[in-house]
């Protein structure tokens, strides 16, 4: 459906990519992925045509329509919500706008009328009848209720704005959907309605996004950006990755035998094909992982970084108690009365669409903000580490190198500890010198992670930490923190970090409660949709 041939880019004098030879097909997802800067999103530009590259060609069907998730908020504030949607499918609005203009003229002549009877007659086997319809369904999935459906763009939420773009690309029935993060911003029901929806898309689908548990659910395919080169691979994302790990394992053990190395991968593929989903993909995807051969297992360049957590001393038994802790931010209760106790071992995961709330009550518990009412109590042995969601003060003109930077965080102030500190931290060479207020957003998480790893806290508070991180940075937080042997308190909109750090889950609602549940984020999903189901 879309065939890629010698394709290359090529900026200032260097190639982003080139020689790309792929072919998109129906009915399989791909799901591109690349360190920040690779390319991700330019490659999805060319292929939509927005872009041309320096030389080769993109293909596609000419009978087919593309559709895309545009990123522009604003561009369409002169119409309503349900009119955003239905330009999904440009040409059908666009018969329905003449139609009904010819309708609503006052001297309709013959001439009118046999063109309106030409319009209607497209308009009904394209659907248009239908499209309301259609649309409010989309809408009312991703979660924007009925009555925005007939509001103006202008006046939306940007939140609520970013939900009817994506519905504006779904909608029609396309036969090729190209989506650059189209999870950013969404909640968790929203993105399990998309999951679903791809999942029963017969046409092809090219995603970019930094959500592994998305990309494991609706890829059959990995399109890797690494060495200048753009290679595809079967598999979801979890494959891509554990068998990237595993041929870079064998590369670098060069005394094993080709037949060892084989039979190793063979394994590998056996076991991983088995593996139970509970997507349509599984089994397309297994029937393709059993064709594999070991030339066709990733061997990448990336670099992860290492994040690891040692507390200095185990925390006692008394941690940490709120007590009908209550605040009101603008004139809006974000907490009404809420207590809770941690106790030892307890990872907990702040989840829900209220993360005004999630952040309002991390700033109280490290003293930051006063409530208006209740109490925060400390545990004796209990100290404290804080990533918060918004770190411009740790850097805002601030002239310090790195290095610098972060040696005030640090006890072993030597230079040889703290450059092996940064290395681990893909800050090596001369990097190191560089002034942290102007770091990329990535960077300075990277900062604020080390700063917490150096702290030996025994307990840990994360305000979503993810942000601005890659896959491989995003990767590494989660392996830390699954690993670490200390009390977590987490939001995250990474559905992957919830499930495998959090055993305690906390869903903030809009009225300022919470609900408490002492369960992994899997089952406490389960259990909210039997709620709904009984409530509803």
């Amino acid at each position: 459906m879309i065939t890629v041939s010698d394709l290359s880019l090529q900026y200032g004098g260097s190639y982003l990519f080139k020689n790309v030879e792929l072919q998109f097909v129906q009915g399989n997802c791909y799901g591109i992925i690349g360190a920040n800067g690779a390319g991700k999103s330019t490659f999805l530009k060319i292929l939509e045509g927005e872009l041309e590259p320096t030389s080769g060609s993109v293909s596609v069907d000419p009978k087919v329509r593309m559709s895309i998730l545009r990123q522009d908020q604003n561009a369409f504030d002169d119409f309503s919500v349900m009119d955003t949607v239905i330009m999904g499918n440009r040409h059908l609005y666009d018969v329905g706008k003449e139609m009904n203009a010819l309708y609503e003229k006052e001297d309709f002549t013959d001439a009118d009328g046999l063109r309106a009877a030409e319009l209607q007659a497209e308009y009904a086997e394209m659907g248009g009848y239908e499209a309301e319809s259609d649309a409010s369904r989309i809408l009312q999935g991703l979660g924007v209720g009925t009555q925005w459906h007939g509001a103006g763009m202008a006046g939306l939420d940007p939140r609520l704005k970013v939900k009817v773009l994506l519905a504006q690309a779904l909608f029609g029935s396309p036969d090729i959907l190209l989506l650059d993060e189209p999870t950013n911003n969404l909640d968790i029901n929203a993105i399990n309605w998309l999951e679903d929806f791809l999942l029963d898309f017969d046409g092809t689908v090219i995603v970019v996004s930094h959500d592994r548990h998305f990309l494991n659910t609706v890829c059959t395919h990995i399109v890797d950006i690494d060495y200048g080169k753009i290679k595809m691979y079967v598999g979801n994302y979890d494959f891509w990755y554990d068998a990237s790990q595993l041929m870079q394992t064998l590369m670098k053990n060069q005394a094993k035998k080709n037949e060892e190395k084989a039979q190793e991968l063979k394994e590998f593929i056996s076991r991983f094909s088995a593996n139970k989903s509970k997507s349509k993909q599984a089994t397309s995807r297994r029937k393709l992982l059993e064709k594999l051969t070991m030339d066709e297992i990733p061997a990448s360049s990336r670099r992860y970084p290492w994040v690891g957590f040692s507390p200095d001393r185990e925390v006692g038994k008394d941690i940490l108690f709120v007590t009908d802790v209550s605040k009101t931010v603008d004139g809006v209760k974000v907490l009404d009365k809420v207590s809770f106790t941690v106790n030892k071992n307890d990872k907990i995961a702040f989840v829900g669409e209220n993360e005004n709330a999630q952040t309002v009550l991390f700033k109280i518990l490290v003293g930051e903000m006063e409530p208006d009412e209740g109490s925060v109590k400390w545990g004796q042995t209990a100290t404290f580490s804080y990533f918060p969601k918004d770190n411009t003060p740790f850097f805002k003109d601030c002239d310090d190198s790195i290095l610098d930077w972060l040696r005030q965080f640090s006890e072993d102030k030597h230079e040889s500890y703290l450059r092996g500190f940064l290395g681990r931290m893909l800050f090596s060479g001369d990097d190191i010198f560089k002034p942290v207020k102007v770091l990329s957003g990535g960077e300075k998480v990277r900062c604020m992670l080390s700063r917490m790893m150096l702290s030996g806290a025994n307990v840990l508070l994360l305000d979503q930490p993810t942000n601005h991180l890659d896959l491989e940075s995003i990767a590494a937080v989660n392996n830390g923190l699954s690993a670490v042997g200390c009390n977590v308190l987490l939001a995250t909109h990474d559905h992957q970090m919830v499930s495998t750090v959090a055993n305690r889950i906390f869903e903030f609602l809009p009225d300022g409660t919470f609900i408490d549940k002492r369960m992994d984020y899997d089952d406490y999903l389960a259990w909210r949709k039997e709620q709904e189901q009984s409530e509803g």
